[in-house]
C-alpha cells in the first residue's frame, strides 16, 4: 500500500513544520491520535502547552491552533473553519507569543 502522504501534502506539511520551528525553536511536536486516515498520528506541536495540530486531508492540509480563537485575525485565517464557538483551556504566555509569531508568518 502507498503511504498516504507520499504527494504534495507531505511536502506541504514538511513547509508547515519547518515555519512552525523557524517561529518557535523550543517547539516540540509529538504524533497523537492515530486513526485509519493517519496511521502514524497526528503532528501535535507544543511548547509549554499546546500550540497547533497538522492534519492532512484529500484535497488540503490545514493547521488547527488550540487558541487561535482567541488571537486577533483580520485576514480570518486562525477561525476559518469555526461554526462555534469553541472551548479552549487556559493556555500559557509562553505559548500564546509562540502561537503570535506564528501568525505574522
Amino acid at each position: 500500500m502507498r503511504n498516504e502522504l507520499a504527494d504534495w501534502r507531505e511536502t506541504k506539511l514538511a513547509q508547515l513544520r519547518a515555519l512552525i520551528k523557524q517561529a518557535d525553536p523550543e517547539v516540540v511536536e509529538e504524533q497523537k491520535w492515530k486513526k485509519p486516515s493517519q496511521p502514524a498520528g497526528v503532528p501535535v506541536w507544543s511548547d509549554q502547552g499546546p500550540i497547533c495540530t497538522g492534519e492532512t486531508y484529500r484535497s488540503a492540509v490545514k493547521l488547527t491552533f488550540f487558541k487561535g480563537a482567541s488571537l486577533k485575525d483580520p485576514a480570518g485565517l486562525f477561525n476559518s473553519s469555526l461554526e462555534a464557538t469553541p472551548v479552549v483551556p487556559s493556555t500559557s504566555t509562553r505559548t500564546m507569543k509562540s502561537m503570535r509569531r506564528l501568525s505574522r508568518l
